[in-house]
């Protein structure tokens, strides 16, 4: 788990060369505007209003190609949870900022 990294994956680079190669500029690893200092955007487009989360499967729940390990299971699976809970309200805040 040390060794994954927080950013600069493979997903968010390929996304951010594609975005480049297109003409458009952003900025990289960026504080959500009005939120708390640890919730932070992959990728900002700030003339366009736009955030973008690069999510992994497993530390976003995601229900096709999530799971859960099986040393410690119902501690990650609090932990997973609250990590959802916090993508949700992160969205909700942007979407809220308009």
């Amino acid at each position: 788990m040390r060794r994954t990294r927080r950013a600069g994956t493979g997903p968010e680079i390929a996304l951010r060369r594609a975005l480049h190669r297109r003409g458009l500029r952003f900025v990289v690893d960026q504080p959500v505007p009005g939120g708390n200092r640890r919730r932070r955007d992959d990728i900002l487009l700030r003339g366009a209003r736009i955030a973008v989360f690069v999510d992994g499967c497993f530390w976003h729940s995601c229900p096709e190609h999530g799971h859960l390990p099986i040393a410690n299971r119902s501690w990650w699976r609090l932990k997973l949870r609250g990590i959802a809970r916090r993508d949700r309200d992160t969205d909700a805040v942007l979407t809220a900022m308009g």
